[in-house]
């Protein structure tokens, strides 16, 4: 979309329609009036077209409005967070066609019902600001509802990883090495890769890795170790091979610039964890390991170290593949922050498979039910000093009733000192889960009944509660009130 040509149009079509419809005049009238055709008008109206000068005057003299005021880019301020929206240049940003989204489709929505779409535009930039969202969220937002409309499963990347092994005669029944991936970057895309203390420099201790695209530089942190590693020069092999030219220079990130450098960053990670986690040997492994009844913590730890990846690696590889493979979309994955020495718990990352998961981001500064086995790790990683601490459970949400297999494997976070992370995936429990979790049924996983937020849940003679049921009791006492109001107003109906 060419925001700048269609955000004039716009505006002029616009601003036409509600002079035309203060006037009280319908497009007929108008064109009767002027001489124009009423196709022509709604066409202008629509913004698909803007009348040259003379037509303009014309329109001016027949509506009794100052020319310089049609022209004018300044809109009254009914319509005025409409044109800040268009002028921000944010839907040039995104690119609308992944959502199915044409740009005819959006003029016409905008043009048809301009003050719904100045109220929806208003109320969205009130929560933005109300919750202190960042456009870094928002393009992550936008990024999560494309992942989840696809289940997360990319058939193309698929394809051009194995295209890319056959390329470079690179064995997908075993792992990657390290030695491979730096051997390509270098001898097929003529890198440079040299270590670096960034500790040594305050404003970069907290990166890993920085991309200097003169000198094709990829300046590698010393502090990082070898699953961060192979992640990098992998993602670094997807940039070269997937031709991407508009992406992030650091890892971790420090800001976007654009949504497509938001998009591309996925499309290079996808990529990565596919080489380091090929699909049929995920798959024939997590085959192997559900073939176990009674299956151990140890036997599941061993299955994400047999790969030498990061669990955060394995557990998204997880939300490729079981959608795909295993027909299990009814699944959320979690990455949950914990500063060691505070009781506050942060979710930073979240994806819901095909619906909206009980468990979900809020951005209240509620606190986080501490029954969740992603939260329980944290603090046996913390409480036994384990590098990685792993726990599963299945989680009854008191509200809905819905039951989830959940897996969490706690670490130290590689980016923030002193932080523990748990990264966790969800399985909705239903027939077609147990039919591949034979397991399930079985005495050693641990029930617990779970909430979302302390502040919302009503579990009775909560021991681990951080926090009262303020927000239900609200809502409660609400119902309370209108239940009585309505016995009034039947009383003195």
């Amino acid at each position: 979309m060419d925001i700048e040509k269609d955000y004039i149009k716009l505006i002029f079509g616009l601003k036409l329609k509600q002079v035309r419809t203060q006037k009280n005049l319908s497009l007929f009238g108008l064109a009767k009036l002027t001489n124009l055709s009423k196709s022509y008008l709604n066409e202008i109206e629509k913004g698909k077209k803007y009348p040259k000068t003379d037509k303009i005057l014309l329109l001016c003299e027949h509506l009794d409005v100052p020319y310089d005021q049609m022209v004018s880019l300044k809109l009254d301020n009914n319509l005025a967070p409409i044109g800040e929206i268009l002028k921000s240049g944010i839907l040039k940003e995104i690119p609308l066609e992944l959502f199915g989204i044409q740009e005819a489709d959006l003029i016409d929505i905008i043009a048809n019902a301009p003050a719904k779409v100045n109220a929806f535009i208003s109320t969205i930039i009130e929560i933005a600001q109300h919750y202190n969202l960042s456009r870094e969220s928002f393009f992550l937002a936008a990024l999560r509802s494309y992942q989840e409309a696809h289940s997360n499963y990319f058939e193309d990347l698929e394809e051009k990883v194995i295209a890319f092994s056959k390329s470079f005669q690179i064995n997908l029944d075993s792992k990657i090495t390290i030695e491979e991936l730096e051997a390509i970057l270098k001898e097929e895309f003529d890198y440079k890769i040299k270590e670096i203390a960034f500790t040594d420099q305050e404003a970069l201790e907290d990166l890993r890795s920085i991309y200097v695209p003169k000198s094709k530089t990829l300046l590698l942190s010393t502090e990082i170790d070898d699953p961060q590693k192979a992640f990098i020069l992998a993602k670094e092999i997807a940039y070269n091979y997937l031709n991407i030219s508009d992406r992030l220079l650091t890892f971790s990130w420090i800001k976007f610039e654009n949504f497509d450098q938001v998009l591309h960053n996925f499309y290079a990670s996808y990529f990565a964890g596919a080489l380091l986690l090929p699909r049929q040997l995920v798959v024939d492994k997590i085959n192997d390991f559900l073939t176990n009844e009674k299956p151990n913590p140890e036997e599941f730890v061993a299955l994400i170290e047999s790969f030498e990846v990061s669990p955060e690696s394995f557990y998204q590889r997880l939300t490729n593949l079981l959608p795909k493979d295993f027909h299990l979309k009814n699944l959320f994955f979690l990455r949950m922050s914990h500063k060691i020495g505070s009781d506050f718990y942060q979710i930073k990352k979240e994806l819901h498979i095909t619906n909206q998961q009980e468990p979900h981001a809020n951005e209240t500064n509620e606190h986080y039910c501490r029954r969740w086995v992603s939260v329980k790790t944290i603090d046996e990683a913390i409480r036994q000093n384990k590098p990685h601490f792993f726990d599963a459970q299945i989680s009854s949400y008191v509200h809905s009733g819905n039951e989830y297999l959940v897996f969490s494997s706690a670490t130290k976070d590689p980016f923030i000192k002193d932080n523990i992370r748990s990264i966790s995936v969800g399985i909705l429990i239903n027939p077609t889960m147990k039919k591949k979790f034979k397991f399930i049924e079985g005495k050693p996983l641990v029930k617990r009944i779970v909430g979302v937020t302390c502040e919302t849940c009503d579990v009775k003679d909560c021991l681990e509660r951080a926090a009262p049921p303020i927000a239900l009791e609200k809502k409660k006492r609400h119902e309370n009130t209108d239940a009585v109001v309505q016995q009034f107003i039947s009383q003195f109906s």
